[in-house]
């Protein structure tokens, strides 16, 4: 009788999001040094995604990005767009979140680990920005005992680069390798 781990084999792959420190937004000219600041100041329509406003592109953002997909070995695409991701959560105030799909940045990468002195090559799919979500700061009320949450904008819009590699490591230790 064939035991659990002689039946199955260990596949992993990681989608790993990395938050850019840049000075501004992604869409905007919003300061994304949101740590420290008293919630809600860093905060513009454009954040909010109200009607009729433009955001315009942080080109740092863009830059680090392609920094990114070519230290893995990523082919940079001459042509890249931005989607709405549509979802319904309380802390992406807009009601979607601005992301890549179809059409990454950086893609068809690769990077070369080490464990034990053995080398072993771990496919990239992609590398894509996303906006990073507003932040839920939950409390209770010393009177009542009752809990509530509140939602700081800062956060939201800061620059976000979601690294998704192939499902080629097969050991807990590759990964931790890969991270």
């Amino acid at each position: 009788v064939a035991t659990t781990s002689e039946q199955f084999e260990t596949v992993i792959g990681l989608e790993v999001h990395v938050q850019l420190i840049t000075n501004s937004k992604m869409f905007c000219s919003c300061s994304a040094n949101y740590s420290g600041a008293e919630p809600n100041t860093h905060v513009c329509p454009v954040c909010l995604g109200l009607p009729g406003v433009l955001p315009v592109i942080n080109e740092e953002a863009i830059r680090i990005i392609v920094a990114i997909g070519l230290s893995l070995n990523c082919r940079v695409s001459d042509f890249s767009k931005f989607d709405r991701k549509n979802y319904l959560y309380p802390d992406l105030m807009k009601g979607y979140q601005v992301s890549q799909f179809d059409l990454p940045i950086c893609e068809n990468g690769w990077q070369e680990l080490e464990i034990d002195k053995n080398l072993f090559r771990c496919g990239i799919t992609r590398v894509h920005m996303e906006e990073d979500t507003a932040r839920l700061l939950h409390r209770k009320d010393a009177r009542t005992g009752s809990s509530y949450s509140l939602v700081d904008i800062n956060r939201s819009g800061v620059p976000l680069v979601e690294i998704v590699s192939e499902p080629d490591m097969r050991s807990p230790e590759q990964a931790r390798a890969y991270l």
